[in-house]
């Protein structure tokens, strides 16, 4: 009895340290290894692309202006709160120095000392501060009905005119400009998240990478479609180095990878096969890898018609080899589903083969031994001993 306690408790030994030997191996592969080698990210996990442009000739910069909505709408806000405040500021101050350009070419001033009966172009303008005024009255269509113009002058009224239509088209920019900012999709996307990490593990007999994507909005995305690029520098057989060659990485669910149902937390897959570049990779030589997995999510916003894009990448210390995640859907009592986020990015450690070619090796062994081959010019004959010895 005690023989059988301690074979129990030695067993449990064994198994506590290898498991806290491989976590202990992962932790200082990952500390030490892995930040020691800083990977260069074209996109980051958040999906900016981490690229800038150099040698731009003058032309190529004026096209940005020529192209002025879109500049507009890629700026940052404080860039773009700084155009909004100047324009209106800037178009009421310029007006304002033209109306007073006309009291003063028409001495409609105090400085003046107009007689009784003269009739001014505007009423009550006595200054570069009351020509402001009035310029912000009129293009805003404020018209407090103290100063106005008169029939006097052609001049005013023709500003009065240009000003009122010139008002409307700054309107009309600046507030689409903000609009459109505050609408953009991009701000939809960030309720698309991906998991930290992609998992290799078996799934449905064969050996795939697998990635988890979640909405966490309750409305869907139309139309969605998930495809992958892998970036990774490539040598031509002619000896031309190509940084950032692009190797698509198709990515299905069991439903395909077309108009997917996102209405709950899904986990996408590229099968790992003689096509798939991963497929000479192995559980030990991953790490050593140099690539870059880009994944994207595209589809229509629901509410607005939009198309958006999510974008993330993994780096091979971001690709856990035989590991598969945790469940994240369960069923209430009350018949609901529950998604669980705690468990959105966690992993759980499975059985798995060390490399894609030893899997198909060990199917393709198990496939010829159960096969037979009839051969139907095969005769089986008897042969009678003799003894031809003769004594």
């Amino acid at each position: 009895m005690n023989a059988s306690r301690w074979n129990v408790f030695e067993t449990l030994i064994r198994v506590l340290t290898e498991s806290m030997f491989k976590r202990l191996r992962k932790w200082v592969v990952t500390r030490f290894f892995g930040h020691s080698r800083q990977r260069a990210r074209l996109v980051s996990k958040d999906g900016r692309c981490n690229i800038e442009f150099g040698n731009v000739e003058a032309q190529s910069r004026f096209i940005f202006f020529v192209d002025i909505w879109t500049t507009v709408l890629d700026l940052k806000w404080r860039y773009k709160m700084t155009i909004f405040i100047t324009a209106f500021l800037g178009s009421w101050f310029f007006f304002g120095l033209l109306w007073y350009a006309v009291a003063y070419i028409h001495k409609d001033l105090p400085e003046f000392h107009p007689s009784a009966n003269h009739t001014p172009c505007v009423e009550n303008i006595n200054g570069l501060t009351s020509a402001f005024l009035f310029s912000l009255e009129t293009q805003v269509t404020i018209g407090y009905g103290f100063r106005c113009v008169t029939e006097q002058c052609a001049t005013a009224i023709f500003l009065l005119i240009f000003q009122s239509i010139l008002g409307v088209v700054v309107n009309s920019f600046m507030c689409g400009a903000i609009l459109a900012k505050i609408s953009r999709p991009k701000k939809r996307a960030k309720t698309i998240t991906f998991s930290k990490n992609a998992v290799i593990s078996k799934r449905g007999g064969k050996l795939c990478l697998l990635i988890r994507v979640a909405n966490l909005r309750k409305s869907l995305l139309i139309g969605s479609h998930i495809y992958g690029k892998l970036l990774k520098t490539t040598v031509t057989p002619e000896g031309e180095t190509i940084i950032l060659d692009q190797i698509n990485i198709n990515f299905v669910v069991d439903a395909g990878n077309e108009n997917l149902f996102f209405i709950s937390p899904l986990t996408i897959y590229h099968v790992i096969d003689h096509n798939s570049p991963f497929f000479h990779m192995a559980a030990e030589t991953l790490i050593q890898q140099d690539f870059e997995l880009v994944v994207f999510l595209d589809g229509t916003v629901e509410s607005t018609s939009a198309t958006c894009q999510v974008r993330t990448s993994y780096v091979p210390e971001e690709v856990l080899w035989g590991y598969r995640f945790a469940p994240i859907v369960s069923k209430t009592k009350e018949g609901k589903y529950r998604v669980d986020f705690h468990n959105f990015s966690k992993t759980v450690e499975v059985e798995t083969p060390h490399c894609a070619m030893c899997l198909y090796n060990e199917k393709d062994a198990r496939a010829r031994m159960k096969r037979g081959y009839d051969n139907p010019n095969f005769i089986l004959s008897e042969v009678n001993e003799t003894d031809d010895t003769k004594m």
